[in-house]
């Protein structure tokens, strides 16, 4: 079961993350460690290049760790980002952007997962990303 409906995670994401709508990123699907989010593809995520910037990437994926988190401890303000990590791995085309996140491992104290990143239509993965986040004592 779910410790966040979809509705209360994306109020959650659109009031207090500027960034969301920046880079109009929205919540598809939540579940028991699991979350699935769209960025909304618009030329003003392009970097020098031609591609869409990796700081609106990894702004994606960590957001979509913050929905897998809270799919299993509920609405927790400050659980935060201790760790991120993030391998490239291809040019994303000029389209949306899928994340999968998922759970790796929920303690006490820590939640690890990791995300990957796909071009909206491609099976292959744009990045993928790891993460830890900091669960506040209750």
């Amino acid at each position: 079961m779910t410790r966040i409906a979809l509705d209360d995670f994306q109020a959650l994401l659109d009031s207090e993350l500027p960034l969301v709508e920046m880079f109009n990123m929205k919540a598809e699907e939540i579940g028991p460690g699991s979350c699935r989010m769209r960025m909304v593809y618009s030329p003003d995520l392009i970097r020098p290049g031609g591609t869409i910037a990796g700081p609106a990437l990894m702004a994606l994926a960590d957001a979509c760790m913050y929905g897998v988190v809270l799919s299993q401890i509920g609405r927790v303000a400050l659980a935060v980002t201790t760790n991120f990590n993030v391998n490239f791995l291809r040019k994303p085309a000029n389209t949306d952007i899928i994340a999968l996140g998922s759970s790796i491992k929920l303690g006490k104290r820590l939640a690890v997962m990791e995300v990957s990143l796909l071009s909206e239509g491609d099976d292959e993965l744009v990045a993928h990303a790891t993460g830890t986040y900091s669960i506040p004592p209750r």
